[in-house]
C-alpha cells in the first residue's frame, strides 16, 4: 500500500538514504530539513521525481501536514555540528520531539525517533542492553546531544502512555557510508579524508577505545524494518553492527585500504568520549528479524570510493594536487 511519508532530517546523511529506499518502494515522501548540517545535493537524485517533495523547515517550529508515517531523524549528530550551536541542538531535539509528537497524536499515525548510542553515555555496562540506563554527564560538552535525546525519548513514551501514540524508537549505533558530510568530525569520514589527502591520522586517546561501525544500508533496513513492526513494543532497540573495533584498527585498515602515506598521530581524549561502544542487538534480531550483513572492508570499499570521487572534484584543492602527481 502506497503511503505519504514525512521524514524529517530528510537531507541528511541518514535521512537522504532512507528517503531514497521509501521513494524505490513506491511511497510519496517528504523531506523536511533546515539544512544546517543536510545538503539539497544529497537529493539529487529524488528532486524531480513525482512521488518526492523537499521542503525547507525547521522542527523546532509546528508542522501542519497530512501523512501516515513520520521518521524524525532531524538533529545535528556529529560533535562538531551539535557542540557548535549546543543550546539549539537540545531545542532540535526537544521541540522537534514535541512538534512531530503532536502530528502523530492528531492524526493518529505512528512515529520513529532516531534516537543514539550515546543514550548510553561513557557505559560500564558491555555490550549495551536497552535496559541500561546509561552514564551520562549532563553538564559536559557532549550534554546537549545526549541529554537532548533521553529527553526526546521521555516525550516519545509519555505521548505514548497519555495519548496512545504508536512509537518506535531506534537507538543508533555509529553508522558510515557515502554522503556522510566531509567536514563532519566522525571517526570514518575523518580517518577516510585524512587518508586520501595523505594527512595526519588523527587518533584520540591511545587509539584502544571501541566502536561498532555499521553501514548505512543496513541501517536504513533495520529502521524501516522497525516502522513496520505490528505489534505494540515497550521500549527502545538497538540498531547497530555487533563487530566492535578499536580506533587504532580501523585507522591502520583505511590507511591499508587507501595506499595513503599517512602517518598516525595521538592527541588528548576528549571530555566525555566514551572508552567502548558495541550494541547488543537481540531485540532487533527476535523483534525485526535483522542483522547487519556488509562486511567492514566492503563497506569502507563503497566509503572510500565516494569520498575519492568528492575530493577529486575542483572542491578540493589538496586532493587535485595528490591525484595530479599520482597521474
Amino acid at each position: 500500500m502506497q503511503k505519504r511519508i514525512l521524514v524529517t532530517g530528510g537531507a541528511g546523511f541518514l535521512g537522504c538514504h532512507l528517503c531514497e529506499r521509501l521513494v524505490a518502494q513506491g511511497h510519496q515522501v517528504l523531506a523536511v530539513d533546515n539544512y544546517y548540517t543536510g545538503r539539497r545535493e544529497n537529493l539529487s537524485a529524488l528532486l524531480g521525481q513525482p512521488q518526492f517533495e523537499a521542503m525547507r523547515h525547521d522542527v523546532t517550529f509546528p508542522l501542519y501536514l497530512e501523512v501516515d508515517e513520520i521518521y524524525n531523524l532531524a538533529c545535528p549528530a556529529s560533535p562538531v555540528h551539535y557542540q557548535r550551536d549546543p543550546v539549539q541542538t537540545t531545542k532540535t531535539s526537544v521541540l522537534g520531539a514535541i512538534n512531530m509528537l503532536g502530528m502523530a497524536k492528531r492524526l493518529g499515525i505512528p512515529i520513529l525517533q532516531a534516537s543514539t548510542s550515546e543514550i548510553y553515555g561513557d557505559p560500564d555496562v558491555h555490550p549495551q542492553v536497552e535496559d541500561y540506563r546509561g552514564l551520562v554527564s549532563i553538564s559536559g560538552p557532549r550534554a546537549c546531544y545526549d541529554e537532548g535525546k533521553r529527553c526526546a525519548e521521555t516525550l516519545f513514551y509519555d505521548y505514548n502512555r497519555r495519548h496512545g501514540v504508536a512509537i518506535r524508537i531506534a537507538r543508533i549505533f555509529n553508522t558510515y557510508g557515502p554522503r556522510m558530510n566531509l567536514e563532519d568530525g566522525r571517526v570514518v569520514s575523518n580517518f577516510i579524508v585524512q587518508a586520501l589527502r595523505n594527512e595526519p591520522i588523527t587518533l584520540y586517546g591511545d587509539g584502544r577505545q571501541t566502536r561498532a561501525f555499521c553501514f548505512v544500508d543496513d541501517l536504513v533496513e533495520g529502521l524501516m524494518r522497525l516502522m513496520n513492526v505490528t505489534e505494540p513494543l515497550d521500549g527502545a532497540v538497538n540498531l547497530g553492527n555487533p563487530v566492535e573495533t578499536s580506533m587504532a584498527e580501523i585507522a591502520n585498515l583505511i590507511v591499508s585500504m587507501t595506499g595513503s602515506r599517512s602517518q598516525i598521530v595521538f592527541r588528548p581524549l576528549p571530555q566525555d568520549d566514551p572508552r567502548q561502544r558495541c550494541p547488543d542487538i537481540s531485540r532487533a534480531q527476535e523483534l525485526l528479524h535483522w542483522s547487519p550483513r556488509v562486511p567492514l572492508r566492503e563497506g569502507l570499499e563503497r566509503t572510500i570510493a565516494y569520498f575519492d570521487d568528492v575530493l577529486s572534484r575542483v572542491h578540493d584543492p589538496v586532493r587535485r594536487v595528490e591525484v595530479a602527481r599520482a597521474g
